[in-house]
């Protein structure tokens, strides 16, 4: 191998770390797609600068993150439809297993979505990981961008927290790069069982939660700052799963329902 690495002008170290840069860069793409998605929602005529400044893309220059916004035909247009992103190569996707299964209980499907929140000219990124059945948001994370390490990750070890001996969820998610990078899927492999969508609108509940969140919540809380985001964040979440009634859960809040439907005969 070390003769083809010479011949080809390289290091096994230096292809690596392209082959490392490359992948991140995909993944960073496939996420930004949805998260454009939903700041167009918010901000119908948000431009190419205002987005990239805050974006803050890490993987992709101004030169380029323009480049591939155009390709993807992201300029602002009357367009309804979203594409992904045009190369695919490496990109990884599950089926949608959630899509006629019949709950009864806990911690048999999870939605998983990241979503934004602005904060002055930045945009943060909050990720969430919901129990399907009990609505209980089971995992949680704020960060500064959009690095795996930094978003699914932390969000799912917290939720991994819920289960016991046996269990398995299925996760389920839009599709985006960072479920299905190397580290989620090692952190998943033979502990859940990954399932997407094509579009967000094949994960509902997870883009409810995202709008209930930041609208019901944190916009009242009004965080100045990342550090003040994180602390309104899990008061948030607190204020969602245990003080919020759902009607779909016969006035119960989430954590209510959790430790009802452990006692016979309850009427869901």
């Amino acid at each position: 191998m070390n003769r083809i690495y010479k011949a080809i002008g390289t290091s096994k170290q230096n292809l690596h770390q392209r082959l490392n840069r490359d992948l991140n860069q995909l993944e960073e793409k496939e996420q930004l797609i949805g998260i454009i998605r939903q700041v167009r929602e918010d901000h119908p005529s948000m431009g190419f600068r205002a987005l990239y400044q805050k974006l803050c893309p890490q993987t992709m220059g101004r030169d380029r993150f323009y480049t591939w916004y155009r390709e993807q035909g992201l300029t602002i247009r009357p367009k309804k439809n979203w594409r992904r992103t045009t190369d695919s190569s490496g990109v990884i996707r599950f089926n949608n297993l959630i899509d006629k299964i019949e709950l009864n209980g806990v911690n048999q499907v999870w939605v998983s979505d990241i979503t934004y929140y602005d904060i002055g000219d930045k945009f943060y990124y909050l990720t969430f990981v919901m129990d399907q059945y009990s609505r209980k948001i089971k995992g949680f994370h704020a960060s500064r961008s959009l690095r795996t390490e930094e978003t699914t990750i932390p969000a799912l070890k917290m939720a991994m927290k819920y289960l016991t001996p046996g269990q398995k969820p299925i996760i389920h998610s839009d599709g985006g790069g960072q479920y299905y990078s190397k580290s989620f899927l090692d952190l998943t492999q033979n502990r859940l069982v990954n399932s997407m969508g094509e579009s967000a609108y094949e994960n509902p509940h997870a883009e409810r939660l995202n709008g209930t969140i930041k609208n019901a919540y944190l916009r009242h809380y009004d965080p100045q700052s990342f550090e003040a985001l994180q602390k309104q964040l899990a008061r948030a979440v607190e204020m969602y799963n245990d003080g919020k009634p759902h009607e779909g859960l016969n006035g119960l809040t989430p954590k209510q329902f959790e430790i009802r439907i452990k006692r016979p005969k309850i009427n869901v």
